[in-house]
């Protein structure tokens, strides 16, 4: 069960981080498009950072910690059921 838990989260990471990584990228060839005077989407990418792509950066940094977290805990957790045995 925890096995498949944290396959699910860390899949669920993997989709958000290209979802963060394809917002700065748009991002850079927006500006890009800015100072160059062609519209490239800068506005929509405006409206879209609250409530888009601020949640996003934020539940990557919350399950990235997440993860380790329960990953180092259950290392320790192995690792004394281990040396009970």
């Amino acid at each position: 069960m925890k096995d498949k838990l944290l396959n699910w989260l860390n899949t669920a990471l993997v989709a958000d981080f290209f979802l963060v990584l394809l917002s700065f990228f748009w991002l850079a060839i927006a500006v890009i498009g800015h100072t160059l005077h062609i519209p490239l989407g800068l506005d929509l990418w405006y409206k879209l950072w609250q409530p888009v792509f601020t949640p996003a950066i934020g539940i990557l940094m919350a399950g990235s910690i997440i993860s380790g977290l329960t990953s180092w805990i259950f290392k320790r957790l192995d690792s004394r059921q281990q040396l009970k045995n």
